[in-house]
């Protein structure tokens, strides 16, 4: 069943204007290490940074709550799979948030999407609660 639904749309020229300003002051605040060391090993540095804003936006959104209610920027964070498929990882407040959604039985998983086409960075979230399959055990399993 789906729990939550989010998208944001981000300015990757608005997000150049604010690294260039205010530097690692923002990316400390908003960007986790792993975040940071994927987006500088890229050529496109301010799009990979656009694009995990996004993905923070539209996941906090799917969580029901948007920027508020505790929620902080780095308790959302993007990595990659070794097949470049994203992956959002939440913790802290966020994870709290998705745990009181998730109906008891059930296993929640966080599906996000990115893309960007200058000047713009999307990012896509939907939360699935999944039934937990417990295995069976004993004679005859």
């Amino acid at each position: 069943m789906i729990l939550g639904v989010g998208t944001d749309l981000a300015n990757i020229d608005r997000i150049a204007g604010t690294l260039e300003r205010f530097g690692d002051r923002f990316r400390n605040r908003v960007f986790t290490e792993t975040e940071q060391r994927k987006a500088e090993k890229r050529r496109d540095t301010v799009g990979t940074y656009a694009k995990r804003w996004a993905a923070k936006e539209a996941c906090s959104k799917a969580l029901g709550t948007g920027l508020r209610m505790g929620i902080a920027w780095k308790d959302m964070a993007v990595s990659n799979l070794p097949t470049g498929q994203p992956v959002m990882h939440v913790t802290g407040w966020a994870a709290e948030r998705l745990a009181e959604m998730t109906p008891p039985g059930h296993e929640a998983i966080i599906h996000v999407t990115l893309t960007d086409d200058h000047p713009w960075a999307q990012a896509f979230v939907v939360i699935e609660a999944r039934p937990i399959v417990m295995p069976e055990t004993g004679p005859g399993a």
